[in-house]
């Protein structure tokens, strides 16, 4: 072969772009270790989050500066702009997660959601209009659905589902620093630098997140250059070597008597009947969600999606009518939100892998029942003609300079006012970083069990994308509902009165969490499934 066509052959194999499996691709050890998949996979979603946030404290001087909508009209504005986002990510979820069971490999269409996430960006730099915005959001939230469908499922392929909890904590907690860092640099740059500096960083992070998606190798397709056969090396070797290090721990630990009929039962339940309708056997996750557990793992992930979708929709409108704060100052407010979640991420994996879903799940939205309803505390205090006049609105039968007066009686000093705040959103922010953890490990064990009594229905890889899928969907589903409800509230009841709401839906979350997913009661789990077994073809013995 001459120089340059091996050259060239070697270019394309390494770059996965015509894959010879006769031919390793250059770095394959280190491309395919389990380290670099999950640093892929952070650095995907850190991406995500961080062009998300990026435009979040903007979003509002945007619409002031480029489409011209004045600054009293801008909350429904906001709110539309956060909902688009995600509602874009509901639709596609699903459509992510089917395609990715049915192709070889999950890097192509990781690609595929860069390239949706880099176009998004290049609009949103670009936009002078309202439908531009839009439609820029929109292809985020696509790529926001194929980064986390994809993503997720690739950490349970390399790590498997016992390790699963830490290594979710620890992503959250790196990707948390993109929560971190960016509504507080797309604040600083867009007051010192403007649109400029701020897409400017954001074309960097994509720039680094596309070279390690071109190429990261995984555990199946890097198990076929090992073999030199295109068809082995697929996730049924990887749940083999989990079932066999199962199967050894389970011997090591002391059985009690009930032990052998409870997995006996489990694995009754678990499997799914042949004849199952045409729609199962596309969607292979149906059968799946019958199981209480799994439905509640969902909404768990819905509600903390919820619960974000209504801070990020709120903050900066508040900060901006309350203390009369610039994109910079608005962007700050982030910080003591997101460095619980950057510090404690990991420790709540950590919890989940060693207590279970059950204890986190709960604690973590009955503790921020209590802190969201302090969240009523902070005040207006007038420093601007937007504050006064929400001081007249709270006051309808003073003037303006009247109703300053007695609000800066009440409130002291506007430093006060704002240390208040900040030290209760660092709290929720610690109540967030809990809800994280829970509801993806408890669904990811879930539907492992049903692919290990099932693996004629299911095949090699399992419905593992499809999961995601209808995880990310769900997720998103929430950043579609938190913004609408938590803006809507907030315009109608004040933003005292939709936190007190907001604590209502996450004490009803938390009492959810502690019937229905986790822990030991695998009895009850059986005897809720019998009672919930709607699924036609499914015969509960």
């Amino acid at each position: 072969m001459a120089p340059s066509s091996y050259l060239w052959h070697k270019l394309i194999t390494t770059l996965q772009i015509a894959p010879d499996y006769s031919v390793p691709p250059a770095g394959l050890a280190w491309r395919s270790n389990s380290f670099f998949i999950i640093a892929t996979v952070a650095v995907g979603l850190f991406s995500d989050l961080f062009l998300y946030g990026l435009v979040v404290p903007i979003l509002p001087f945007m619409l002031d500066d480029r489409i011209g909508i004045p600054e009293s009209e801008v909350q429904p504005y906001v709110s539309g702009l956060l909902t688009a986002y995600a509602a874009a990510s509901v639709l596609f979820s699903p459509v992510a997660g089917v395609l990715a069971d049915r192709v070889s490999t999950r890097q192509a269409p990781f690609l595929l959601g860069l390239l949706s996430l880099l176009a998004a960006t290049v609009i949103l730099f670009l936009a002078r209009s309202m439908p531009v915005l839009l439609i820029a959001r929109v292809l985020q939230g696509i790529a926001a659905a194929v980064v986390w469908t994809i993503g997720l499922a690739l950490c349970l392929e390399t790590v498997g589902s016992d390790k699963l909890g830490r290594t979710i904590g620890s992503i959250f907690s790196f990707i948390s620093v993109g929560n971190l860092a960016a509504p507080v640099l797309g604040g600083v740059l867009y007051e010192k630098a403007g649109y400029p500096g701020v897409f400017g960083i954001g074309f960097a992070v994509l720039a680094v997140d596309f070279i390690m998606r071109l190429l990261v190798i995984e555990k199946k397709v890097a198990a076929r250059y090992a073999t030199k056969d295109p068809t082995s090396g697929d996730l049924d070797q990887h749940l083999r070597h989990e079932r066999s290090h199962a199967n050894g721990s389970a011997e090591a630990n002391e059985e009690t008597e009930e032990t052998p009929l409870l997995s006996k039962k489990e694995q009754d339940y678990y499997r799914i009947a042949p004849n199952q309708p045409a729609i199962a056997r596309r969607i292979k996750l149906l059968p799946c969600l019958k199981h209480p557990g799994l439905v509640t793992a969902f909404l768990i992930s819905g509600i903390q999606a919820f619960l974000l979708g209504a801070f990020d929709a709120t903050i900066p409108t508040v900060a901006e009518q309350y203390y009369s704060f610039s994109s910079l100052k608005s962007g700050l407010l982030f910080l003591p939100l997101s460095v619980s979640d950057f510090l404690l991420g990991p420790l709540f994996g950590w919890a989940v892998d060693r207590f279970g879903t059950k204890p986190v799940a709960t604690a973590a939205y009955l503790y921020l029942v209590p802190v969201l309803i302090l969240l009523r505390l902070p005040r207006p205090c007038p420093s601007s003609p937007s504050s006064l006049s929400l001081l007249a609105s709270i006051y309808p039968a003073d003037t303006p300079s009247t109703a300053s007066l007695k609000t800066l009686a009440a409130c002291g000093s506007q430093t006060r006012e704002i240390a208040i705040w900040s030290s209760l959103l660092f709290l929720a922010g610690i109540g967030l970083a809990g809800t994280s953890a829970p509801s993806i490990v408890e669904a990811g064990t879930i539907v492992k069990s049903f692919h290990e009594r099932n693996p004629d229905f299911f095949g090699q890889d399992g419905p593992y994308a499809q999961l995601y899928g209808v995880s990310s969907m769900v997720f998103s589903a929430g950043l579609t509902v938190g913004p609408l409800v938590a803006g809507g509230l907030k315009e109608r009841i004040g933003y005292g009165n939709m936190n007190a709401v907001i604590a209502v839906v996450s004490a009803v979350t938390g009492i959810a969490a502690f019937v229905w997913i986790g822990g030991r009661a695998r009895l009850r789990d059986v005897r809720n499934m019998r009672r919930l077994s709607w699924w036609r073809g499914e015969d509960a013995r």
